[in-house]
């Protein structure tokens, strides 16, 4: 069986997680997503997710390319997880291309980054809420189409 992990917040579920999963779950058999935790996004990265883990825990196992979701608490447990969960292919989005190379050398796995889709991201979307632009935009269509 060829294991296959990623890694990632995956706050505002959109087209684009969606669409890395699918892809990296197609590279083997059994998918695992390593999800960050609350309290490693705020430590570590310094943001805050709009969804607590849990809900974002729930959301990533109802979806059918995940076979399994576990807790990312640090950066440094990457190759621990290679090793417990006998993990082959190491999946991240090219944004993060060349930051995990080493992780093949550490672990014997595979490291590729697959490309994101490029019209989506959730910084874009929490931009163009905060900016109003899809409600603008939206409403502007509800306006044409009625007035045709």
């Amino acid at each position: 069986m060829k294991r296959i992990i990623t890694y990632g917040t995956f706050d505002m579920l959109h087209y684009g997680h969606i669409n890395l999963l699918r892809r990296a779950k197609a590279l083997g058999d059994y998918l695992i997503v390593a999800l960050s935790t609350d309290e490693f996004d705020w430590n570590s990265k310094h943001k805050k997710a709009y969804f607590d883990y849990e809900k974002r825990k729930q959301l990533l196992e109802s979806i059918r390319y995940v076979d399994l979701v576990i807790p990312e608490q640090s950066w440094d447990q990457k190759v621990s997880d290679m090793k417990l969960y006998q993990v082959n292919t190491f999946v991240m989005g090219d944004d993060w291309a060349g930051q995990f190379d080493d992780l093949s050398e550490k672990t014997n796995v595979e490291v590729i980054y697959l490309p994101r889709t490029p019209e989506i991201s959730t910084t874009r979307i929490k931009e163009d809420l905060n900016n109003k632009k899809l409600a603008t935009q939206h409403f502007s269509k509800i306006n044409s189409d009625t007035q045709k």
